[in-house]
C-alpha cells in the first residue's frame, strides 16, 4: 500500500461523518487496519475531520489500541489502565504524557540493542551454526517426502548432504517402526 505522502511529509487522513475514513495521498479510503499498519510503518499521518477541520489523530490512535486490545492478546494490564485512569484529574497528569513517551523511546532502543545483540552473538556462536546446519539438514529431509511433480529436476547434493540425508531416512524409519509397534 502505497501509504507515504507525495511529498514524504504527513499524510492527511480525511475522516467524514459517515466514519469512513479517506487517505488524501492515495486517493482512496481507508480502514482502521490500514492506519495500524502505518503506525507500524513509520508513515506519519494526521487524521482530520473533513468538515470542521478538527485534529482527531489521538481518539483514532486510541480506537485502534482499543481495537487490538479486544480482538487479540492483550497488552496493556488491567492494573496498568487503573493506574493510567487513576492519573486523570491528578496534580501529576500534565507530566505522564512525556514520562510515558520517553519511557516507550528507552523501550524501543532497548529492544533495537538486545536484536543487535543476539543477532551478533548467533552469527559467532557455533552451536547457533550447528543448528543452522540441523535445520538445513531437516529442511532437505521432509522435502525427500514430499512427493516430486512431473518435470522437475533435483538439484545436485553435495555428498556430505547425501549421508546426512541417509542418516535421518534411517532414523525417521526407525522412528516410525516404533510407532507402529506402539500403536498396536
Amino acid at each position: 500500500m502505497a501509504s507515504e505522502s507525495k511529498n514524504g511529509g504527513t499524510v492527511i487522513i480525511k475522516k467524514y461523518a459517515n466514519r469512513r475514513l479517506y487517505n488524501t495521498s492515495t486517493s482512496s479510503y481507508i480502514t482502521l487496519d490500514h492506519l495500524a499498519q502505518m503506525v507500524k510503518e513509520n508513515v506519519d499521518f494526521k487524521v482530520m475531520d473533513a468538515k470542521t477541520g478538527a485534529d482527531l489523530t489521538h481518539a483514532i490512535l486510541t480506537q485502534i489500541i482499543m481495537d487490538e486490545e479486544a480482538a487479540g492478546e492483550q497488552m496493556l494490564p488491567t492494573n496498568f489502565l487503573r493506574q493510567l485512569i487513576s492519573m486523570y484529574g491528578n496534580s501529576m497528569q500534565a507530566f505522564l504524557p512525556s514520562y510515558l513517551e520517553a519511557s516507550m523511546d528507552h523501550f524501543r532502543e532497548n529492544q533495537v540493542k538486545m536484536r543487535k545483540a543476539i543477532e551478533e552473538s548467533l552469527g559467532a556462536n557455533p552451536l547457533a551454526q550447528i543448528a543452522q546446519r540441523n535445520m538445513e539438514m531437516f529442511k532437505a529431509a521432509a522435502a525427500a517426502f514430499v512427493p516430486a511433480t512431473q518435470g522437475t529436476v533435483e538439484p545436485e547434493t553435495p555428498a556430505a548432504d547425501v549421508d546426512d540425508l541417509d542418516a535421518l531416512r534411517k532414523q525417521m524409519a526407525e522412528m516410525q517402526k516404533k510407532l507402529d509397534q506402539l500403536s498396536s
